[in-house]
């Protein structure tokens, strides 16, 4: 069968009230569901234009964000294609994909379950969950990738001398597993860090030495919450969190924000948190700073309702023209604080080390967790950083990149004024590694990250950021860490004119919504 309108067609199956004693499926939900199946038997055949997301809303009676959400899920999901300046296709999507996704891959089972859709044949509905909404690209370098930075700058002679100086002399306590929550030696010298730079109150006991950020969040999750919980996240917020979250059985609760960061519920919630994750220093990916009251309400909150808060501090050490933040664990006076941090950023991302900061009562429990589930090790390694740590290394690294930064910062907002003007709105600016470009909202950035890419530029659209579709922002995430100074410009330029090539297109569905560009700037 071969559908002649999709509005008809969708009409037909969209249940909108409910029937009788079932909860009724949410409508983007459902019209993302039928779009699916009609591709996999192929009653919408490959190369079809659909109809725009503001036309099709309106021939159904629904909000254009109900649309964006199901055309968004699919784009994801590779069924279907954005192509600039032509509109949104259904994909030419391999017949070996279409058949395991629509074959039942158990007595019973059908491609879609509560959790997530069986895209790949064998997985379980977490598995496939888990891909669906897989937020790593496979390029982690170039401009302007956010979250990367400069590991050309990193000072390798230093760091190949103290690991000679371990090789030479090869202890067998650094070539075998770890324990007790990882060298210790590292653990004191990110104590002594924590309580002068980020006002942590901790001692070595509290701290545990991780991969990263994605394993902290899920030791975390796995120690403290069951299966079924609830975790309050900011939106928009990391992807990675919410991934590793949902990985381990627990349900996140977008939380808005504003200019003060995460705007806790007046009354008391539906679903009351077990976990609250919250970047409070750096808001990711908006980038505000959490004012002292909310910073405030947020602690007595999580004491009074005895749930956990996960400050992520990422990078918190690099500000540009005013001090640091002080941390939220420094305000907490009931333990209710569990701390991240990783030397992805300050250092280089290969090298895998993050850390956790516990509360005293826990921090037992947690290193045999660490333990038992992650078989810990990396020790030489571990031993190689305590030197670079305790030597002077690290603090001269960081006031060293942080001017680095601070020059590519200048130069990226001054070819983004040179582009837009005032037309463009930055947020994210003060600290950091990345801007956060806000485009109109009749953009779509997923496919303009599409033809930026083909014209050698990675930039991550802000729209994919947010859990709730209805409420995203559109713009790019620009990251600008790994950029060296003479490419900031010119590199901007080829993505000015990818912006400026769709502008009218906007203007034209936003009318006076949009600003023009003309006289053209540059």
């Amino acid at each position: 069968m071969r559908i002649a309108s999709l509005s008809d067609f969708l009409l037909q199956r969209i249940d909108r009230g409910g029937k009788a004693g079932t909860p009724r499926k949410a409508v983007n939900r459902q019209i993302y569901q039928v779009i699916r199946e009609a591709i996999l038997d192929q009653s919408l055949p490959a190369g079809l234009q659909l109809p725009s997301s503001r036309y099709l809303a309106l021939e159904l009676g629904v909000s254009r964000n109900t649309v964006t959400y199901a055309y968004d899920q699919l784009l994801a999901e590779g069924f279907l294609e954005s192509r600039m300046g032509a509109g949104t296709f259904v994909a030419d999507t391999e017949p070996e994909r279409i058949a395991a996704a629509a074959t039942p891959d158990r007595a019973g089972a059908t491609p879609e379950r509560d959790a997530g859709q069986r895209i790949h044949t064998g997985l379980s509905a977490r598995g496939s969950q888990l891909v669906g909404l897989a937020g790593v690209g496979e390029t982690q370098w170039g401009a302007f990738m956010p979250g990367v930075p400069d590991v050309t700058q990193f000072p390798n002679r230093i760091w190949s001398r103290l690991q000679n100086k371990y090789w030479r002399r090869s202890r067998a306590d650094l070539l075998t597993y770890s324990c007790g929550g990882g060298y210790l030696p590292l653990r004191e010298a990110i104590a002594d860090y924590l309580r002068v730079a980020r006002s942590v109150n901790c001692d070595a006991s509290q701290i545990l030495i991780t991969t990263g950020i994605h394993q902290s969040i899920d030791l975390v999750a796995r120690m403290v919450c069951d299966h079924g919980d609830h975790a309050w996240v900011e939106d928009p917020c990391y992807w990675g969190t919410r991934s590793v979250l949902r990985s381990v059985g627990v349900h996140t609760v977008a939380i808005p924000v504003d200019g003060e960061g995460m705007q806790l519920p007046l009354e008391d919630s539906r679903h009351p948190p077990r976990l609250i994750v919250a970047t409070p220093s750096h808001q990711y990916p908006l980038g505000m700073v959490m004012s002292l009251a909310r910073r405030r309400a947020l602690l007595e909150y999580a004491a009074a309702h005895k749930a956990w808060i996960v400050e992520d501090d990422y990078d918190s050490e690099f500000r540009y023209g005013s001090r640091p933040i002080a941390s939220l664990q420094g305000l907490d006076a009931h333990d209710r604080v569990l701390y991240l941090g990783t030397f992805s950023k300050t250092l280089f991302p290969g090298l895998r080390i993050g850390y956790l900061v516990v509360p005293g009562t826990l921090a037992e429990s947690f290193a045999t967790g660490l333990s038992e589930l992650y078989r810990c090790g990396h020790t030489y390694t571990q031993a190689i950083l305590t030197d670079f740590m305790t030597e002077g290394h690290f603090a001269s690294h960081i006031r060293r990149m942080r001017l680095v930064y601070a020059e590519r910062l200048r130069l990226l907002r001054e070819a983004i004024s040179f582009h837009f003007g005032d037309r463009i709105i930055l947020t994210g600016g003060e600290a950091g590694l990345h801007l956060a470009l806000g485009l109109p909202d009749h953009c779509d950035d997923i496919a303009l990250c599409h033809a930026a890419g083909k014209e050698g530029i990675v930039v991550r659209p802000l729209s994919r950021y947010y859990l709730r579709p209805e409420t995203a922002r559109r713009g790019l995430m620009l990251g600008y860490g790994s950029v060296p100074d003479e490419r900031i410009r010119p590199a901007f330029d080829i993505l000015a004119s990818v912006i400026k090539a769709h502008w009218p297109e906007w203007q034209a569905q936003a009318g006076r919504g949009v600003p023009a560009l003309e006289p053209a700037l540059g």
